[in-house]
């Protein structure tokens, strides 16, 4: 990956000693919101496992085929939670080539993840449909309350609500499965619920040293991954229904539906990606 100067302002307060995960996946996305601190880490990761990068792009693959998916059938606005750095292929950039009157509140606790989104938002958005929210995701109530309170968000319509690549980031003390929980009760009826999370369950033995040298890496940086047996994961989404296939491979999710060219190089072995996705409709 090409390394470019740090010409991006600062937002204020940010902590450059320490690699930030959402900066780290950017760099893995070809993005330029993150730092020389987040490139070392990344680049360390990439020589620990070759294909992390791949999946980085696989899963905002992923996110865009089921935005898409979401909108053709009627979802027009969308809570995006632990949304990262502004790069290409955001969820309102998706939703507004189907539907110009989409709507999109962003959630993230990263500072410069919600700088850039505002700078984003600012020069390219529309107040009145898309805005950002510096909040802990965890923090259930608020979320909700302050992503209503901007007006973009009509909680009487249903609501597209992402998670993707975003749990396997919270610690299993955190609660994860009470914290989906509690955001599926507020869904309204229709609401799709978009996952993606991180597991190791089908790496071969042979690799498997690599994977966790990858979580150990995350660990010794400040940014723990927690991945996840698929049984753990499929519970997050509770009794919502499951759209076909259910929770697959990412590669394996809506293959025909376009935003695929990553995706594709996993065609034949699709569970090197190492993360499962899939949505769940609250009928």
């Amino acid at each position: 990956m090409n390394h470019r100067p740090d010409a991006t302002p600062l937002p204020t307060g940010l902590d450059l000693d320490h690699p930030n995960a959402a900066r780290v996946y950017d760099y893995f996305l070809g993005g330029t919101a993150n730092w020389a601190i987040d490139r070392m880490l990344g680049d360390k990761l990439l020589e620990a496992v070759p294909i992390i990068q791949t999946g980085a792009r696989v899963n905002r693959e992923f996110l865009n085929r089921a935005v898409r998916y979401c909108v053709r059938r009627g979802i027009t606005q969308f809570l995006d939670l632990g949304s990262g750095t502004p790069t290409v292929g955001n969820v309102h950039e998706v939703a507004d080539k189907l539907e110009p009157g989409s709507r999109c509140v962003y959630v993230d606790l990263e500072p410069v993840a919600v700088a850039h989104a505002r700078i984003l938002l600012d020069q390219h958005g529309d107040p009145e449909r898309h805005t950002v929210l510096h909040a802990d995701l965890r923090d259930v109530k608020r979320v909700w309350k302050d992503a209503v309170a901007t007006g973009v968000l009509d909680p009487s319509r249903p609501i597209g609500l992402l998670m993707v690549s975003v749990l396997h980031f919270l610690h299993p003390q955190d609660g994860v499965a009470e914290v989906a929980a509690e955001y599926r009760d507020l869904l309204p009826p229709g609401s799709h619920l978009i996952i993606s999370h991180a597991t190791l369950d089908a790496v071969p033995d042979e690799e498997r040293s690599q994977f966790e040298r990858g979580v150990e890496l995350y660990r010794l940086s400040g940014n723990p991954a927690h991945p996840h047996h698929p049984d753990v994961i499929r519970g997050y989404f509770g009794d919502f229904r499951m759209v076909r296939p259910g929770l697959v491979w990412l590669p394996d999710w809506h293959r025909d539906a376009g935003a695929y060219h990553h995706s594709a190089r996993l065609a034949d072995n699709p569970s090197a990606c190492c993360f499962l996705g899939g949505i769940g409709v609250k009928d």
